[in-house]
């Protein structure tokens, strides 16, 4: 199998998650961003190029179902083709210790949801206290502990 074709039922399988079980496990309001994982792996893993088409695929799917026409879009592509830039060594074998995946989720998420906080504050023309706390710093923390349960899950 091509291994975009993979990575495209992969990237609709980790999007189902997101959609159907991670979007409800809020605490405090946030939630975690599966999908924004996914895509910095991708990025990681393959380079700019693929990084930014999963990143554009995939926020195109979270765009449509959570209305938000083009933020989620912008705020992957712009994360996968950032992450593909840094080349890593063999990438077929990128594996990653927890307190890499800690930090490196946590930096990828304070950057994706500081732009998509950005976007919905100018499209809804509100500003609370909710949205720096609870859509940028919660929902980055929670991604965070999201990518050391995956990279535990992973190292196995």
């Amino acid at each position: 199998m091509p291994f975009l074709v993979r990575y495209a039922l992969i990237g609709a399988g980790v999007f189902a998650l997101q959609w159907l079980v991670l979007g409800r496990l809020t605490l405090w309001g946030s939630y975690p961003d599966a999908v924004l994982l996914f895509v910095a792996w991708v990025g990681l893993r393959e380079g700019r190029r693929v990084g930014s088409l999963a990143g554009f695929g995939l926020g195109a799917l979270m765009d449509i179902a959570y209305g938000t026409w083009g933020i989620y879009m912008f705020a992957k592509t712009l994360v996968g083709f950032l992450l593909g830039l840094f080349p890593a060594d063999q990438r077929e074998s990128l594996r990653l210790q927890p307190r890499q995946g800690f930090l490196g989720g946590l930096v990828v998420a304070l950057l994706h949801n500081g732009i998509v906080v950005i976007f919905l504050a100018l499209q809804t023309d509100a500003s609370n206290s909710f949205m720096v706390f609870g859509l940028w710093l919660g929902a980055a923390l929670y991604t965070a502990f999201v990518s050391v349960v995956a990279t535990l899950f992973s190292a196995s």
